[in-house]
Order: structure tokens, then C-alpha cells, then sequence
């Protein structure tokens, strides 16, 4: 393990659903010679053993989470674009059943849940105000 690869592993830890950019942002912080090539090379490297999950809700930039294996979802907020994790739904990975597979054999199942942050949505009587 390198110092680049530690670091953005620890970067991708503390800002989960963390942009590129700002994964940059935190690896310079430590290691200021890094190039963002590296960072790239990096992310490629640690999505493809399985250490980070790369993460595309349409309309937005790739996003990088260090919470891998276990087939969980994502709530997505449409105004200020928040991210926060949320377990599967119902029963065992992969929490849903295609109703016909195709010869498929499933192993994940990806679900996004839109809507309004608690910040952006507006106040509602039995909705207290964050």
C-alpha cells in the first residue's frame, strides 16, 4: 500500500459520497505533491478490488463511499444533490427479484431513492423544521 492509495482510501473514509474533486482536495491537504492523475489511478485501482464503491446517480458526477459488500442504497437529494446511505428495503441481497431474470444469475440489485433532503424540503405541520 503507497502513501497515495492510503491517503485517498482515508480521504474516501471521511467524506463519504465525496466527488473527485474533493477527494483531490483532501489528498493534497496531506500529500501536496500528488497529481490528480494519481488520484484518478488511485480510485480506478481501489474500486477495482473491491476496497471503494464508485457510486453515479443520473445527472451527477461519479461519487466514491468506502461502505462496499453489502448491496445497501442511496436517497438522493434533487435540490442540493445530498447523498446518504439507506438499507436495502426488504430480504436478502439482492433485496429485489427480477420477475424474469433472462438466464440472469442476480447478484445486486442497485435502487435510487430521489426526492428532498430534510434541509430543502419545506416545513410541513407534522414535519418539525431541522
Amino acid at each position: 500500500m503507497t502513501r497515495p492509495r492510503v491517503a485517498v482510501l482515508e480521504a474516501v473514509h471521511e467524506h463519504p459520497h465525496a466527488d473527485t474533486d474533493t477527494i483531490f482536495g483532501a489528498v493534497r491537504d496531506v500529500l501536496p505533491e500528488v497529481s490528480r492523475q494519481a488520484v484518478y489511478d488511485v480510485l480506478h485501482a481501489l474500486t477495482s478490488t473491491g476496497l471503494i464503491r464508485r457510486i453515479q446517480p443520473s445527472g451527477f458526477v461519479a461519487r466514491y463511499e468506502t461502505r462496499v459488500g453489502d448491496n445497501h442504497h442511496h436517497l438522493v437529494c434533487r435540490s442540493c444533490g445530498a447523498i446518504t446511505d439507506v438499507d436495502c428495503a426488504v430480504g436478502d441481497s439482492p433485496c429485489l427479484t427480477a420477475s424474469d431474470p433472462s438466464g440472469f444469475v442476480v447478484d445486486e440489485a442497485e435502487v435510487v431513492y430521489w426526492g428532498l433532503c430534510p434541509d430543502c424540503s419545506p416545513p410541513s405541520p407534522s414535519r418539525p423544521q431541522p
